[in-house]
């Protein structure tokens, strides 16, 4: 299953010629690190997309502008599938299930097809490997050595998973999050020192440039700015989405944090209000969907398991008008098909105010887990 689900991706992406966008903005930051040039004034691709990740983001690309498109696109898609394996692996330990080889490529071959991992695989995108480091690290033993480094490093790269730093402070475990905000704080170091105009132009301007990484009121934003600016028809709807936003923000942290008794939901909570209140949530930055259905499994609850699996495969914000900008001339019908994700993020984080059964601890080894399993 695995092997012929990746021969039809593979083929897939040789017919329509997939431009992989994304992967040649990274191979451009590479490139600009070795040659010196302006990091955040070039453009690349038919859409013109501009470097928008912090200047360490741009030092780990460096060795993808050694690539020939032809060969980075190759490596992108094998390195994503594999990665994929890992975080089905790292979402079954997670979840409390025993992991056996067939069912593993199984779901593998199964989870390509959702479509934020679709869009990370065929883009080029690096969500699954931040996401892998993230489960990873917080799902380590109590007191393991370097607890929280690796999730500073995520923070490091794409800033949205310094959200975390916050649950841990909030669930006092200051360990892990000085560790984190350590490892993160390192990052931005090693950026300016290794380019420090680029530092300076990223930390006091870029960032605050949201407009820059991509139209917020698009189909392909499902994060809760793009569902207001749509649902109201206002490309920037300012204190409509910004004072909504900033109580979910709050509420999704209090409510994750309250996950004392099963901390699976405390993480899950944690990263869908990152990606609820974050300016711009594009569709694959919710691979967060694998952990999710793989801890809706363990907990018995297959119905809400395959709604939710239906939900991220159904690509209904693909199905609706969109072009130009008929995104924010949608009829009411249209406007929760155009905004599937986050609509589901929040049905998710008001549940996590109702008690949930608790399964099995998140930081337990492999061998206690299939124990209590």
């Amino acid at each position: 299953m695995l092997a012929l689900s990746f021969a039809a991706f593979s083929a897939l992406c040789v017919i329509t010629r997939a431009p992989m966008a994304d992967a040649l903005v990274y191979r451009a930051e590479g490139a600009a690190v070795l040659n010196g040039t302006d990091l955040y004034g070039f453009a690349v691709t038919e859409w013109q997309l501009p470097a928008t990740y912090p200047p360490f983001a741009a030092l780990l690309f460096v060795p993808t502008a050694w690539l020939v498109p032809g060969a980075l696109k190759v490596a992108f898609v094998a390195g994503n599938v594999g990665l994929l394996a890992v975080l089905v692996r790292l979402s079954c330990r997670f979840a409390g299930l025993p992991v056996r080889l067939p069912a593993l490529c199984a779901a593998t071959a199964f989870a390509l097809w959702l479509e934020p991992v679709f869009q990370t695989v065929l883009f080029g995108q690096i969500n699954l490997a931040v996401v892998c480091l993230i489960l990873w690290d917080l799902t380590r033993p109590p007191g393991a050595p370097g607890k929280g480094i690796a999730l500073g490093i995520a923070a490091g790269v794409k800033l949205t998973p310094a959200v975390f730093i916050a649950y841990l402070l909030l669930r006092r475990r200051r360990r892990e999050a000085a560790g984190a905000a350590s490892a993160f704080a390192a990052t931005a170091l090693l950026g300016a020192l290794a380019l420090p105009a680029a530092s300076v132009e990223f930390w006091t301007r870029r960032l605050y440039e949201t407009g820059r990484v991509g139209k917020a009121w698009i189909v392909d934003n499902q994060s809760l700015q793009g569902l207001i600016a749509r649902a109201l028809g206002e490309p920037a709807p300012g204190l409509a989405w910004a004072l909504p936003a900033a109580a979910v923000g709050c509420a999704g942290l209090w409510l994750a944090a309250r996950r004392a008794g099963d901390e699976r939901w405390g993480i899950l909570g944690t990263a869908f209000t990152a990606l609820l209140v974050s300016p711009i949530s594009w569709s694959h930055h919710w691979v967060w969907c694998v952990p999710l259905i793989a801890v809706l499994y363990a907990d018995g609850r297959l119905r809400q398991a395959a709604t939710v699996t239906a939900v991220f495969a159904a690509r209904t914000l693909w199905l609706i008008p969109h072009q130009g900008d008929l995104d924010l001339r949608l009829p009411w019908w249209q406007q929760p098909l155009a905004a599937p994700y986050p609509l589901l993020g929040l049905l998710l984080l008001a549940q996590l105010s109702v008690p949930v059964p608790v399964s099995v601890p998140v930081s337990v080894s492999n061998s206690s887990a299939s124990m209590i399993r």
